[in-house]
């Protein structure tokens, strides 16, 4: 299953719902261009693909450059309850939300049956020639998100900002790592200075990851964005 979402709490949740469903993750890049992401779902065969409205456009420019004898992944839009600029969707419309309504709440989750099956499959972006595909297990998973929580000495409960893309290496395992440690998860749609420091304010926040280039965005904030 893929996922082309921003930082959402249906992102967060798909980090967890689509392994416990027996099925790989592959969270895409939103940043990637139609014909990167056409190869990506051609290569990964995705059945399935959760989309953000703001994204609906692209996969379908993508989802045209796919092989004409490729089988196309249905495509379920996620809707945002949050956002008031995009339109609610058609009844007919399977959503993520209406999916969910649909479920057994009897489900068992689906166990790995060994610790070395595949669970996500990421790609590398910015590389030469055409995206190269990670395949990660169970047991490497589970690794990465102690050793994490290890290194950074991540206490209990804490409250965490989502400046880090969930698409980016599955946001370095820190999804399963706020779990593992009863945390806040507190999700950004888009990482802007100013709301950056406003949510860390209004909600207490008390980590959060980022690459370079959002750090210096955060130290280099003009004053008026700041926050005490």
């Amino acid at each position: 299953m893929s996922v082309l979402l921003p930082n959402v709490p249906a992102m967060y949740e798909m980090q967890f719902g689509v392994p416990m469903s027996g099925a790989v993750l592959n969270n895409i890049n939103t940043r990637l261009d139609a014909r990167t992401v056409a190869v990506l779902l051609r290569h990964s065969g995705s059945k399935l693909v959760f989309v953000d409205p703001s994204s609906l456009q692209f996969i379908n420019d993508a989802l045209r450059l796919l092989p004409p004898k490729h089988p196309a992944p249905r495509v379920i839009l996620v809707e945002d309850p949050h956002e008031d600029f995009f339109p609610a969707a058609p009844a007919d419309t399977l959503t993520y939300e209406r999916l969910l309504d649909k479920g057994d709440p009897e489900f068992v989750w689906v166990e790995p049956a060994s610790e070395w099956d595949p669970m996500v499959l990421n790609y590398t972006s910015g590389t030469t020639s055409e995206p190269k595909g990670v395949v990660h297990c169970h047991r490497g998973i589970f690794l990465v998100t102690v050793d994490t929580l290890v290194e950074w000495a991540v206490p209990k409960q804490p409250t965490y900002l989502w400046t880090l893309p969930m698409f980016h290496a599955n946001g370095w395992c820190f999804p399963w790592g706020m779990a593992a440690v009863g945390g806040t998860n507190v999700c950004l749609r888009r990482v802007d200075a100013a709301e950056v420091y406003a949510t860390i304010a209004r909600r207490g926040v008390d980590h959060l990851c980022g690459a370079p280039v959002v750090l210096n965005m955060l130290a280099n904030a003009p004053d008026a964005a700041r926050r005490p």
